[in-house]
């Protein structure tokens, strides 16, 4: 599989298959696809197919076979941000963020990932179930606004404020911290936690969660009065 990733600030993810070739993805992600590429759906069973539920996924995963030919089909972005692919090999884990998942080879294994830690799940901003990503091969996540990429040292800390975490290698573990002090905490504009990673491993940042674009769209939305 061969690939480019075009067009900002709704990138779309091109994908050139050879004969045989296949590529996953979500319901309703694919952009456009030679007239070769054959379509099937696949649940993976009813632990799994309740895992992607909690996750904000489909139920059914999408596969897409290139027959006889060579083929090529496209993903494209749900949001104005980043594609960005990653190579998945056996001990290299991704837990990244709801939603994230575009689309993948057929080596890739996405499965739920919960928070050890009740505390980082409910208020470290990116939810107590997360995405795992394993096995081996491609996989390309969509993530919101520009990315910036850490790599942290063992023991290495990074602060993120809420919703901002993309993603992290599995390496990585993920807690929450307490603002000090009453001022920060009630005029600081914060919130009450941040989110502390740990390396070692590398980490992946998002400059524009949607969560925190609704939020700030909401004084400018008119209110619907019932007569």
């Amino acid at each position: 599989m061969r690939y480019s990733i075009e067009g900002k600030p709704m990138p779309v993810a091109i994908c050139e298959l050879d004969a045989g070739e296949e590529m996953i993805t979500e319901s309703g992600a694919m952009a456009w696809m030679s007239n070769n590429m054959q379509m099937s759906q696949e649940g993976g069973g009813l632990g799994k197919m309740f895992g992607r539920m909690l996750t904000g996924e489909s139920l059914f995963l999408t596969h897409y076979q290139a027959v006889g030919n060579a083929g090529t089909i496209a993903f494209a972005s749900s949001f104005p941000g980043s594609i960005i692919p990653m190579e998945i090999t056996s001990g290299k884990e991704i837990i990244a963020q709801k939603n994230a998942f575009l689309a993948s080879t057929s080596g890739i294994q996405l499965s739920t990932y919960f928070q050890k830690k009740l505390g980082s799940g409910f208020f470290g901003g990116e939810g107590f179930i997360m995405q795992k990503l394993s096995g081996s091969g491609t996989v390309f996540l969509e993530f919101d606004g520009h990315i910036k990429e850490y790599d942290l040292a063992p023991g290495q800390q990074l602060v993120v404020d809420t919703g901002y975490l993309a993603a992290m290698e599995g390496t990585c573990t993920m807690d929450i911290q307490q603002i000090k002090g009453v001022k920060n905490i009630l005029f600081g504009g914060e919130g009450l936690f941040n989110t502390i990673i740990t390396g070692p491993g590398k980490v992946w940042l998002q400059t524009m969660p949607i969560p925190q674009i609704a939020s700030r769209l909401i004084p400018y939305l008119p209110i619907n009065s019932s007569k």
